[in-house]
């Protein structure tokens, strides 16, 4: 089987670009099951190995905003790829990492794509691309993806952490007690039902937010034999922090 990997970012962060460069012809299109949301697929082949590369739609969140929104986050959250890269645009760093902070909360298996590095070396931007790694808990790979540049190592990078050869530890936000706490009791609810499958966290930030289109989905999922007793899975009201 091959490696399903997921492109995640902002739009005109050069995320499509990168999907071309990485699946050249071997892609193709459609709309996502009831949805009018395009959908891109291609495939490529690296050190022996396949690989199938989805390019996620481009949004800003994670959240229910937008049927694109809902698209990229059931993706990651229910089809769980073996490996997402975030795409962010190296000149606008501020305002990408939003996104990828969002996907660190639901997967282990994420890298960090800077790509049009090149621009950014243009404006005189420098980017300590070790000392983000090390921050955010995941591999930081430098990119520009319309000339090739980096696409080599991200592919070796990816490669590694599709198969477990490098470790990551997500940089995840840490709340007030009080969200904490309420976190945590939600999160038990979740696992009670799905056990480790999805990322029980993430989801009770959600659930915490009040997004009936995230409890919805969960509903939907739940296992065919049933909740366990006493599991009510519900979106409590949201916490002030």
């Amino acid at each position: 089987m091959p490696y399903r990997i997921a492109l995640a970012g902002n739009p005109n962060t050069g995320k499509s670009t990168l999907f071309n460069t990485l699946t050249g012809l071997r892609q193709h299109t459609g709309n996502w099951p009831g949805k009018t949301v395009l959908c891109a697929e291609g495939e490529y082949r690296f050190q022996e190995k396949n690989y199938t590369v989805v390019d996620l739609p481009g949004t800003y969140s994670l959240y229910s905003n937008s049927a694109d929104e809902e698209v990229a986050r059931d993706y990651i959250l229910f089809e769980q790829p073996d490996v997402t890269i975030v795409v962010l645009d190296a000149t606008s760093l501020e305002r990408n990492l939003n996104l990828a902070l969002q996907v660190l909360e639901m997967s282990d298996r994420v890298v960090i794509c800077l790509n049009m590095i090149d621009e950014a070396i243009r404006k005189g931007i420098r980017i300590h691309d070790q000392k983000l790694s090390s921050k955010l808990g995941v591999p930081v790979v430098k990119t520009s993806a319309r000339d090739g540049k980096g696409i080599n190592e991200l592919k070796k990078i990816v490669t590694r952490v599709a198969e477990g050869r490098i470790q990551t530890r997500p940089y995840r936000i840490r709340y007030s007690e009080k969200i904490e706490e309420k976190i945590q009791s939600i999160q038990s609810q979740i696992e009670n039902i799905f056990g480790d499958q999805l990322p029980s966290r993430w989801i009770a930030l959600r659930l915490l937010d009040g997004e009936r289109s995230m409890l919805n989905a969960l509903k939907k999922r739940i296992p065919k034999e049933g909740a366990p007793d006493g599991a009510n899975l519900k979106s409590p009201y949201p916490v002030e922090a």
